[in-house]
């Protein structure tokens, strides 16, 4: 086991290696807009998961990862000769549903903004159904006639 630093190290490395494999030296023509979005590797070293994002459809999400299963003894040979380890990991390709997440969450709120809006459009002319101040208050003669009740 290593400390959380160097594993932390390595994984920024493994994530820079593969960005720069998928970008210069991979030529397939099924890879599509890739953006590799994070790196994550076991504490032993052994395992390491790159997270990526595909700019496009399903069909081009799946064209994508059908091509970095095929290109993935090549970039793990590559991450092995440039990390200079021992045992290069071994690398699986996990689909960063972050994204996707992130843009359903931006609908929800604009439409919760829209909604808003809508409500404080509606609320301008409103008035009130009985008086402005609902709540009951006690008549001024009631309270002076409990005034002179009090000193007699």
């Amino acid at each position: 086991m290593v400390d959380a630093a160097r594993a932390r190290k390595l994984a920024d490395r493994i994530q820079q290696i593969v960005a720069e494999m998928l970008e210069r030296r991979i030529k397939d023509p099924r890879l599509g807009f890739i953006t590799v979005t994070d790196t994550r590797i076991t504490a032993d070293l052994r395992d390491a998961t790159v997270f990526y994002t595909v700019f496009g459809s399903d069909a081009e999400r799946a064209d994508s990862a059908a091509a970095l299963e095929s290109a993935k003894g090549i970039i793990r040979s590559e991450v092995g000769r440039q990390t200079g380890v021992r045992f290069a990991p071994t690398l699986t390709f996990t689909h960063d549903p972050l994204p996707d997440s992130a843009r359903h969450l931006d609908e929800l709120i604009n439409a919760a903004r829209a909604r808003d809006a809508e409500v404080a459009r509606q609320a301008e002319n409103a008035a009130y159904a009985g008086e402005a101040d609902p709540y009951r208050k006690p008549d001024e003669e009631e309270d002076s006639e409990v005034a002179r009740e009090d000193k007699a």
